[in-house]
């Protein structure tokens, strides 16, 4: 009998399944916004990512579930949690195993994580205190476009130049970038200012890690290339690009380790 087992990441801003096989091998996948009980959360995105997978029909028949994120101890299901930054450094190997370092720009905290050959975590560090630089920041600053993500992150490409964003609070920033706004500079300047920004808080946050090449960026902010391409030139590296959607690692990492975790539990049977 086929078995499936699932990772499952609740985070601030969304909540996020994957969902493997007994290969190894990826068959659903899901992400929803999170809710404000965590609880809810998990269990609406093993309900969405069992409705996608061919083979099984309900999340009590997972053979192993691991989870992971700030709400990974309201997973009622999980066999078991593990940190987001071990299943990040995990779903990041397990994707790409030369990635040496990663930037997790999750909905309310930055990370910095060093990876090793095996996908093990050598080091990390973590903005935690300030929202500036996070998800929500970059929510925040597109709204004072009155734009999405997507169109916010489209905008800060064509700019001619990078207008600095001076301010290191998420609230003053804001100010700043109305402000600015408000005195007829170039809308897309501002933007690039706004990612530039975001880029060196990273940059002094990966310094104080140790920056080690390949270089990837994982969380639902990777997908933002104004942001990439401020990396870029602060790092002086090139960004890798997963194959695999980045917002999905931590639930990646998450499910292989309930795979590998089952094996272990098999063989001691």
């Amino acid at each position: 009998m086929k078995k499936f087992f699932c990772g499952c990441d609740v985070g601030s801003t969304y909540t996020k399944c994957v969902i493997l096989d007994d290969e190894e091998k990826i068959v659903s996948n899901a992400t929803i916004r999170s809710k404000m009980d965590p609880c809810e959360s998990a269990r609406l995105v093993l309900l969405e990512a069992v409705k996608n997978a061919d083979g099984i029909d309900d999340p009590k028949d997972f053979a192993y579930i691991v989870g992971t994120g700030y709400g990974r101890t309201q997973v009622e299901l999980a066999n078991e949690n593990i940190s987001e930054i071990s299943c990040h450094a995990m779903g990041v190997h397990t994707v790409n195993p030369n990635i040496r370092t990663i930037i997790d720009i999750g909905g309310q905290d930055v990370k910095g994580i060093n990876v090793g050959e095996d996908g093990s975590v050598i080091d990390f560090g973590m903005n935690d205190k300030c929202a500036a630089g996070t998800g929500r920041f970059f929510e925040i600053m597109a709204s004072c476009f009155e734009m999405t993500l997507q169109e916010f992150s489209d905008l800060s490409l064509q700019a001619k130049k990078v207008v600095p964003i001076t301010s290191q609070c998420s609230v003053f920033a804001e100010t700043e970038v109305i402000s600015l706004l408000a005195q007829k500079k170039p809308a897309a300047d501002i933007a690039a200012g706004i990612q530039m920004s975001v880029a060196k808080r990273c940059f002094v946050m990966i310094k104080r890690v140790g920056l080690e090449e390949e270089v990837t960026v994982t969380g639902g902010c990777a997908r933002n290339e104004g942001l990439i391409l401020a990396l870029e030139k602060c790092l002086k590296v090139k960004i890798v690009r997963l194959d695999v959607d980045p917002q999905l690692m931590g639930a990646l990492g998450a499910a292989v380790f309930a795979y590998r975790k089952n094996l272990v539990k098999c063989s001691q049977k």
